[in-house]
Formats: structure tokens, sequence, C-alpha cells
């Protein structure tokens, strides 16, 4: 069982800021900045690719109202939305979650490196993916 089931369950203790009957949203405990809050679905889905289609548009639905709440309650203009999928992408906990990282200076909030390639072969990437839905 993950920390984010137990905390469902009542098992563990959080800051809760949101739930309905699919979403549970709570302050992070490590947070990289002030209002740092992770939204979970109430579905017990270890990746974003496991999850159900009525689980994603809801928490589709109310991650911008969420936003928009850390955003006025910080007073932070600016924010990061991280969601890892799998342990070499940097997932801690394996149970589909997003993070809403204010990001109020240079030195608060999220660091990135991004190193960028080109895309080759854009067109049969494209096709390939296409056939995949």
């Amino acid at each position: 069982m993950t920390v984010f089931a137990k905390i469902l369950a009542g098992e563990l203790p959080c800051h809760k800021l949101y739930e309905d009957e699919l979403v549970f949203a709570f302050l992070d405990i490590a947070p990289l900045s002030p209002g740092h809050a992770l939204v979970i679905p109430k579905e017990p889905a270890e990746r974003l690719d496991q999850l159900s289609d009525e689980s994603a548009a809801a928490i589709g639905r109310v991650l911008p109202r969420l936003c928009r709440a850390v955003m006025r309650a910080t007073g932070t203009e600016d924010y990061n939305i991280l969601q890892n999928n799998g342990a070499p992408a940097h997932q801690a906990v394996f149970h589909v979650h997003f993070h809403i990282i204010p990001k109020p200076s240079a030195e608060r909030g999220l660091g990135v490196v991004w190193p960028i390639s080109h895309l080759e072969d854009g067109a049969a990437l494209a096709e390939k993916i296409r056939a995949e839905l």
C-alpha cells in the first residue's frame, strides 16, 4: 500500500485541499515552495497510462481550479505541473499524482534542466503514434 493509499484510507494525516468522488488534493509534506500541492485520483493506478478515462477527466477538470486557488493563496503567478511515470522518470510514490509547484523565484520551486535534441523522422513517428490511438 502506498503512502497515498494510506492517506486516502485515513490512515495517515494530510492537509486536505480538495476532495470529490474521484479526486483528492493535499499539500506536499516536502514542498519545493510554499503551496506545493499534490492532486491524486482515488483510483489506485500506478502510472498515468493505467488510469481510467473517467479518473483522468476528473483530474483534468479540477487541476486548473486548484492551480488558480494555489496561485491566489500564495500570491505566486508562475508554477509548474509535474507528473512522473516510473522510477527512471523520477516517480517516487507509485500512485498517479500531479504536483502543482508554485515558482515564486529562481531559487524556489522546480528546477529543470532540459537537454534539447532534434526531431528525426517526425512524420513516421507521428503516424506510428496515431496508429496506436
